[in-house]
């Protein structure tokens, strides 16, 4: 089940306010007890003060490989479980949260109408598991969704079935969003964005290198729609793939598509129908249950008109075998065994490198999340998130926004007007720590026992009704972007906020026990990052109030992003072994490298703010300012598969791991005193090559 239509603009970022509680609001009924064995069973240890050192690599010196020296052990003895691609902090934090759900979804009753959610989330869950029924349906829920496919006559028709896909399955060469509007914070606006690659990004349609994706892709295309029992699925195939390379030439690059003034078109429909003509708007909009919205923020707007006539000149028979596929594609995880593995079998062994597939109670739990994510949720933090956790964070936030208010005071290169505005909007940050102080409510949704995929199709649709029927009205300032078991963290550049999932809030990057430079390397790090992220390339261009607006001096913009193609320049000269000519794109990971570089140097001096004037202590021969580096190197212990790592670097905001550890720090001066890191080390970069922007 594909929730494509929510746009949320997440990136890893955040900052301090007072946290919901869940006295705000009718307390829940008690959660049904856990299984404290999924806890044990899931559970890492990382020491007596936070950090393992059983982990560490110290053959090698800080400054020549840091990443070894702080993981190199954990490296040499881990090996990637043979359902992952990939294996790390997140990966057993996502582990633990996932065996602490099924324990909780496992209890409850599919008869349970006292508690509806609860009830819900039982009927979904069993469904998943029941793989009997699947194999007895096998290809039956696929034949009946694809009739209206054949039945199309017109390209009237098939942008009835993208606008329908919305809320079902399918695919559109447009992704119809709604989301707060960049320039009008308080209400919300209908996004548009390109859409329409089945292999994700349009790198991997126009670079040589990746020809094997692209042949393999082909093979499953033909694979997948001679299963669906479509004509001619060979050369069907051949003919959507086409399809998709001239799709792909027309789509802006990853680099493009994160320019916020560029992304941001406001324009009307009919406006847009002129503008692009070729593709049946009318039809779309109707079907998509939009077309009351008279407006819309277009993203890639030059690359519009080159879709639609692509869509205008591309044969009817090509254009019902790309949404048949993409139909199969997106319903063949509920299917019978011989669907499921063939997607498996492409998606995630291929291209991915993942050997085997996930257990299916590990995929229903993920279902589950999907469709009720916040019904579930609200038990998880009854059990698993203390008030402990939330009071530390507290303090830890707090420090941090202390760190950062001093930082802008003090740089050299931001005027005095800008940083008057920079203040302003630290201090109207908002955090949220934990989980909602309100909760979803799901009654409008219909679940069925018996019947996954139509559960499926009925959540997809709830979601998008959901966020459809808000068009234009006023922006839900509470509502969270993810749920409380979601290991990870987001800032909203828009709302001004940072928000912190009560999952991530786990040793490595939180510890209440743990000693305080380990907390502040951590989840203060993650804090800082995400509080960097509202002054990064692109969140820096929204105000206080989340209106994207230019509130830089022209000469402070351009100072920033002198420095800031410095930083993209470390990035990309990193090589990776085994992956010749695969790089980070600098650009398409900009934000999230001035983030952690920002992170670390705002969790540093919110470390040193909380010692209150006092000498920190050393522990097993560390200092704090050790333990504090320490601590960042530790939550970034990643490992890839070859493949994975590709797609990563050619898909993912984010650059992997192993770099995270390691480049934020180079240009951090109190690591090469910590470390005592000399210039004949590899990793030392002279203080002139140091990036300064936070």
């Amino acid at each position: 089940m594909n929730l494509k239509h929510i746009l949320l603009a997440t990136t890893l970022s955040a900052a301090a306010l007072a946290a919901p509680a869940l006295s705000q609001q009718a307390a829940p009924p008690a959660a049904p007890a856990p299984d404290h064995a999924a806890d044990t069973a899931a559970a890492t240890s990382y020491g007596p003060w936070g950090f393992d050192i059983a982990g560490m690599d110290r053959s090698v010196k800080p400054g020549d490989d840091w990443f070894r020296f702080v993981n190199g052990s954990w490296v040499a003895k881990t090996q990637i479980p043979a359902d992952r691609s990939s294996y790390g902090a997140f990966a057993v934090l996502r582990d633990l949260s996932e065996m602490r759900l099924r324990s909780l979804i496992s209890g409850y009753s599919a008869s349970d109408t006292a508690h509806p959610d609860r009830m819900k989330a039982a009927i979904l869950y069993s469904g998943y598991l029941d793989e009997a029924a699947a194999e007895r349906l096998d290809a039956q829920p696929l034949t009946q969704r694809l009739q209206p496919i054949k039945a199309a006559t017109s390209k009237d028709d098939i942008a009835r079935l993208m606008g329908a896909s919305l809320g079902g399955f399918g695919a559109s060469f447009f992704a119809p969003g709604v989301n707060d509007d960049a320039k009008q914070p308080d209400i919300y606006s209908l996004y548009l964005r390109q859409s329409g690659l089945g292999l994700g990004d349009r790198e991997l349609y126009l670079d040589a290198k990746f020809a094997p994706q692209v042949a393999r892709y082909r093979q499953y295309l033909a694979q997948m729609l001679s299963m669906a029992g479509w004509p001619n699925a060979e050369a069907a195939a051949g003919n959507v793939v086409a399809m998709e390379t001239k799709l792909a030439q027309a789509h802006w690059t990853r680099a493009q598509s994160r320019d916020r003034d560029k992304t941001y078109n406001l324009t009307t429909l009919a406006e847009l129908k002129a503008r692009s003509p070729g593709f049946p708007w009318d039809a779309f909009w109707q079907a998509a249950g939009v077309a009351k919205a008279e407006r819309a923020i277009v993203a890639q707007n030059t690359a519009f008109p080159a879709i639609a006539k692509l869509y205008a000149d591309t044969e009817l028979d090509t254009l019902k075998a790309w949404q048949a596929f993409r139909t199969a594609d997106d319903i063949a995880p509920l299917l019978s065994k011989r669907f499921v593995d063939a997607q498996f079998e492409f998606r995630s062994k291929f291209l991915n490198g993942q050997p085997e597939q996930r257990e299916r109670w590990k995929r229903a739990v993920a279902f589950t999340e999907r469709a009720v994510g916040e019904g579930v949720g609200r038990d998880y933090v009854a059990l698993y998130f203390p008030p402990a956790s939330k009071a530390k964070m507290d303090t830890l936030v707090a420090n941090l926004r202390v760190a950062l208010a001093g930082r802008i005071d003090k740089l050299p290169w931001m005027s005095p007007v800008t940083k008057e505005q920079a203040q302003a909007k630290l201090k109207g940050f908002t955090v949220k720590v934990g989980y909602p102080e309100k909760w979803r409510d799901y009654s409008a949704l219909e679940v069925k026992p018996g019947d996954l995929v139509g559960n499926a199709e009925r959540a997809s649709r709830f979601e998008w009704d959901y966020r459809r029927n808000r068009i234009a009205l006023p922006v839900d300032k509470a509502e969270w972007g993810m749920t409380p078991q979601t290991v990870n963290a987001y800032y909203n550049s828009v709302k001004n906020e940072i928000v912190f999932p009560a999952a991530i809030l786990q040793p490595p990057f939180f510890d209440p026990k743990a000693d305080d430079a380990v907390n502040y390397g951590g989840i203060g790090g993650v804090i800082g990052h995400e509080i960097s992220h509202g002054f990064d390339d692109q969140g820096r261009k929204s105000d206080g109030n989340g209106v994207l607006r230019d509130w830089w001096t022209g000469e402070d913009a351009t100072k920033f992003e002198a420095q800031a193609v410095r930083l993209g320049a470390q990035y990309e000269a990193y090589t990776f072994e085994g992956l010749p000519g695969v790089h980070i794109n600098g650009r398409a990971s900009m934000g999230e490298n001035i983030g952690d570089l920002g992170g670390v140097l705002i969790a540093l001096d919110a470390y040193h703010t909380s010692l209150d004037g006092k000498k920190a202590r050393v522990i097993d021969g560390f200092t704090g300012d050790q333990r504090f580096f320490l601590g960042w190197g530790q939550v970034w212990r990643t490992l890839f598969r070859k493949e994975a790592l590709q797609q990563q670097l050619v898909s993912d905001p984010h650059s992997p791991g192993q770099i995270r550890a390691v480049n934020p720090l180079r240009n951090v001066d109190a690591w090469y005193a910590a470390w005592k890191i000399t210039p004949d080390q590899k990793q030392y970069l002279a203080p002139a090559d140091r990036v300064r922007i936070w």
